[in-house]
């Protein structure tokens, strides 16, 4: 019989129990440990006595961690239906680093009410009832959820097929309508905790109502439970969502929205400093700057496919039927771009033909994903698309692949990112424009360059744009959340829709290929990932503000100022503290404020003719202006 162990396959000649086959992979057979026969959940001490698939996991393995946190997943539920009979049930996955579980209380609940829902969550384990699956009908399991007052299961159950077969679980007193597996008992969640509470509309739509989702962690230990949260902590500490607004970088305030952030002085200055940087460099690679509307009539995104596809992310101003005009905020500016393109015949000696445009966006993202920078309504995307021959694509993709990986090395986060390949789901076609067989050509195209560059990616299917495939370009927040920071796309769809096209060398009007590109991807979100990578502290190249320059007493406020005009001069950004205060307060202002160097002025420096310099990290020492001056613009140059 082949068993399977966290995934890797065992093979034995007899029925063989659980725990042996376990112990056989080198796994304990205790605590986070499930087996799975046949969809069930079995015991460590069951036998195998007929053929059928098992699998066993263990923590070490995502299944295994997902079986455990499942369970946790209701656990929470018993016990908040313990504390509060009236409460509804929704629903209550495993996730990433966790579980949650979803609520719609009468009386709405806060964190401080986890206290006795933990307790209570104790006792349950304490119990440790067998957890028992039974599969009904649908019928029985919409008269059960029915006679409970589970009108959020009766609604699941009422979506699944007439003759679909449901599983319900029991533990103790509760029970719950769960496709699992679980583990074999509540006993087996040896540590977990209650993390936060949010709100999250049923199923996602802001048409439902707003249920409370509460987070959760379980681990297989203690000691593992406890690591995991002083990592939590830490995450909490560099969010950029707090740091950016103790540092002043941007805010955001309720009478203008959600998704709607206010960047202030300090983070309107790091964009522009990002911004002109960037439009430099694809100007210097042969990119040409577009300025195109923010808004365009709905007919121009029927055109492109976006209305049929993307309706739902787009802010639309207008109603069809109803009004003359129907407009709608722009989510992109590809259709933009390649009207641009339109205006004029082309040549294959014109091509390629590079677009490029910091493009204000707007896609209508749900509430309940909002956060600070990372998930934004309005956002600044460095968008551009390459219009070139077939022959030109795998050139013009790697160029397009290499200004992204320059502009990661000047902000030091190379490193820190992975690649996605991005495939269409061939289940699932209506989401996609194109042929089978384009779509093949076109990932075939994308995967030989990716394989030819020798980069290291993942596959991921069903993440392609609906117009092509992509590379996308992956960054981990400091809560263990995946964003995508920049992407390239290869588009076989739009210069056809467009009637794009230009004159080949044999004189046919032929069309081209387009490729997508974000170079330093949405400004926002990269700016959210630099807080939180740097813990606030930007390199000194972006930073809003390079040097303060301190007056050590009110003698040497004329000196301070002569220093600040002579750096900025050199285009160093500077600014003075003349203030009446106490030096230790002033450099402490300044170290929280994350400025990279402080300079002070005193009578002893100005007989010496020497500033004394300070680092953010408290390194001290003293020279003249001059070779400050030479020093700092040299440190700036060699960051880019």
């Amino acid at each position: 019989m082949v068993i399977k162990i966290n995934g890797k396959e065992l093979n034995f000649d007899a029925p063989v129990k659980v725990y042996e086959a376990a112990e056989a992979a080198g796994l304990s057979g205790s605590g986070a440990v499930a087996g799975v026969f046949n969809g069930a959940t079995v015991e460590f001490n069951h036998v195998l006595d007929k053929d059928g698939e098992l699998s066993i996991l263990d923590f070490s393995s995502d299944e295994g961690k997902a079986v455990l946190r499942h369970t946790a997943a209701h656990i929470l539920a018993q016990a908040v239906k313990r504390i509060y009979p009236t409460v509804k049930l929704a629903i209550g996955p495993a996730v990433a680093n966790g579980f949650y579980y979803d609520f719609d209380f009468k009386t709405p609940i806060t964190q401080e009410n986890f206290d006795a829902i933990e307790a209570e969550m104790r006792k349950i384990i304490k119990a440790n009832y067998p957890i028992v699956k039974k599969t009904v009908s649908r019928a029985e399991a919409l008269e059960l959820m029915r006679a409970s007052g589970e009108e959020y299961k009766v609604e699941l159950i009422a979506d699944l097929p007439e003759d679909a077969e449901i599983s319900l679980y029991t533990q103790g007193e509760f029970t719950d309508l769960c496709a699992g597996p679980h583990l074999t008992s509540t006993g087996k969640v040896k540590a977990f905790k209650l993390t936060s509470l949010t709100g999250a509309y049923w199923r996602g739509s802001e048409k439902n109502k707003m249920l409370s989702r509460i987070y959760g962690t379980a681990f297989d230990s203690k000691p593992a439970l406890d690591e995991y949260l002083e990592k939590l902590e830490e995450a909490k500490r560099r969010d950029h969502n707090r740091i950016g607004r103790d540092l002043e970088i941007f805010m955001t305030d309720e009478n203008i929205g959600q998704g709607l952030p206010l960047l202030m002085p300090k983070g309107a200055k790091i964009m522009q400093i990002l911004q002109r940087f960037v439009e430099d460099e694809e100007e210097n690679r042969g990119y040409l700057l577009t300025k195109t509307p923010i808004m365009s009539k709905n007919n121009l995104f029927k055109i492109s496919g976006h209305w049929d596809h993307y309706k739902d992310k787009m802010f639309v101003m207008g109603e069809e039927g109803k009004d003359d005009e129907v407009m709608a905020l722009r989510p992109m500016t590809c259709p933009f771009q390649f009207t641009i393109y339109k205006n004029g015949l082309k040549s294959y000696r014109d091509l390629p033909v590079r677009y490029c445009e910091t493009a204000t966006l707007y896609r209508k993202e749900a509430s309940g994903e909002m956060h600070g920078l990372t998930r934004v309504r309005q956002f600044t995307l460095s968008d551009g698309h390459i219009v070139c021959t077939e022959k030109q694509i795998e050139g013009e993709f790697k160029a397009a692949l290499d200004i992204i990986k320059y502009f990661m090395k000047c902000l030091g986060i190379e490193n820190d990112i992975s690649y996605r390949f991005s495939k269409r789901d061939p289940k699932n076609a209506s989401k996609y424009v194109g042929s089978d067989e384009v779509w093949e050509a076109t990932e075939s195209k994308m995967k030989s360059i990716l394989d030819g560059i020798g980069l290291v990616y993942e596959e991921a299917e069903g993440e392609a744009a609906f117009y092509g495939p992509k590379l996308d370009i992956q960054a981990v927040n400091v809560h263990g959340k995946e964003d995508t920071l920049f992407t390239i796309q290869i588009d076989f769809s739009l210069a056809e829709r467009f009637d794009m096209s230009y004159i080949d060398e044999s004189g046919e009007k032929v069309r081209p290929t387009i490729i997508h590109r974000s170079s330093i991807g949405c400004y926002e979100r990269t700016l959210a990932m630099l807080i939180e990578k740097y813990n606030g502290a930007l390199p000194l190249w972006i930073s809003p503000v390079q040097v303060r320059v301190m007056s050590l007493t009110g003698r040497t406020e004329k000196q301070v100022k002569k220093a600040v005009e002579t750096l900025r001069k050199h285009g160093v950004r500077t600014e003075a503290d003349v203030r009446s205060e106490k030096i230790g307060y002033k450099i402490r202002e300044a170290q929280l404020e994350k400025i990279p160097y402080m300079l002070v002025i005193g009578d002893k420096d100005i007989e010496a003719k020497v500033v004394s310099v300070r680092d953010r990290a408290g390194n001290q020492v003293s020279m003249s202006l001059a070779a400050f001056v030479k020093q700092i613009k040299k440190e700036i140059k060699d960051m880019k």
